[in-house]
């Protein structure tokens, strides 16, 4: 047996050691978290894309994870997590270490439309991330079916005269949506929504004649309009675009005021180190100036943008957070989710 004086000795040894085993861990970790911005990435970073396969989401996460790729000589792999308008994959990300390894690809909705869409929501766009880069500005286009007899707004508004005409969307609260509430609200039109599961079946069912109209992306339709399928009344945005020169904007022929140009950005975890984030941008401010880059862009009916520094970015995070809130209320779909 031990005696007391014993006990001493050990209980003293033992705390002896278990000081220096976590003194030892806290250099280790401080020594990690030190040394992490400067050897970012060490390991695969996942992109998450907060949407079924096949959007913007994913597109724009597997342009920028493949430039990123080439430039750090890394893996980046695109991970898509759908859900709830890009609630759930938002809610994962704000949740995930904010190391630099977990980023998202966030939109409009994402970052601002939610915030004032949803009753509540999981995740604060301003407190649970910091954005790295803008992407693009993504503006919509008014279509119709190409049987309907209307090639302007002003035929579209006698048309509708008399009658109920339908437009899809996405989805409840997506930019689709909104922006046929808007017009139906600005107009004084009779339009009754019809949601679906995805642009490219909302967009289907306009091609062939089961709705009326809708908002859309122009990457989603420029090849149906070229081909004559569907007909481009007006753009949701005053900025040119140079893939439809001929398609005025909606707010020059009779919506004045008319601005839905949608934005996807690259976010991480908030407390990421600012290190990291800068890396992170720099390295994509140079890929989006890429003329090449820029050119596949306007191609597909998107606008380039130079990217605001982080900083620029918060504010303009929170621009956007009351222009909708200010634009949800006024239509009536503030907290319908």
């Amino acid at each position: 047996m031990l005696a007391y004086d014993d006990h001493i000795g050990v209980r003293d040894c033992m705390r002896r050691l278990f000081s220096f085993a976590l003194a030892l861990m806290t250099v280790t970790v401080a020594g990690r978290v030190l040394a992490q911005p400067s050897d970012y990435p060490a390991r695969l970073v996942t992109i998450i894309a907060p949407s079924a396969p096949g959007g913007l989401y994913s597109l724009f996460a597997r342009i920028l994870g493949a430039r990123l790729e080439q430039r750090f000589g890394r893996t980046f792999v695109v991970e898509n997590r759908p859900g709830a308008a890009s609630v759930l994959g938002a809610q994962l990300v704000a949740r995930a270490a904010p190391d630099g390894y977990t980023l998202m690809i966030a939109s409009g909705a994402t970052m601002a439309v939610n915030v004032t869409l949803h009753k509540t929501l999981p995740y604060d766009p301003v407190a649970d991330f910091v954005p790295v880069a803008l992407i693009a500005r993504i503006p919509e286009v008014l279509v119709v079916n190409a049987a309907l007899p209307v090639g302007s707004l002003a035929d579209l508004t006698a048309y509708a005269k008399g009658r109920t005409l339908t437009f899809a969307s996405a989805g409840p609260g997506t930019a689709q949506h909104l922006e046929g509430e808007m017009l139906r609200q600005a107009l004084g039109l009779d339009l009754l929504h019809v949601p679906y599961k995805g642009a490219l079946p909302a967009l289907n069912d306009v091609v062939g004649g089961h709705v009326d109209m809708m908002f859309t992306p122009i990457p989603n339709a420029l090849s149906l309009i070229e081909a004559r399928k569907v007909r481009a009344i007006g753009l949701g945005t005053r900025m040119p675009v140079e893939a439809l020169p001929e398609v005025p904007a909606l707010a020059d022929v009779g919506v004045p005021g008319f601005e839905a140009a949608g934005w996807f950005m690259l976010v991480a975890p908030a407390a990421t180190p600012q290190p990291i984030v800068a890396r992170l941008h720099a390295e994509l401010r140079a890929i989006l100036a890429e003329p090449a880059m820029r050119q596949d862009f306007i191609r597909q009916g998107l606008i380039p943008v130079a990217t605001p520094s982080p900083e620029e970015l918060k504010a303009f995070v929170r621009d956007e957070i009351a222009y909708w809130r200010a634009t949800l209320n006024r239509i009536g779909l503030a907290g319908i989710e």
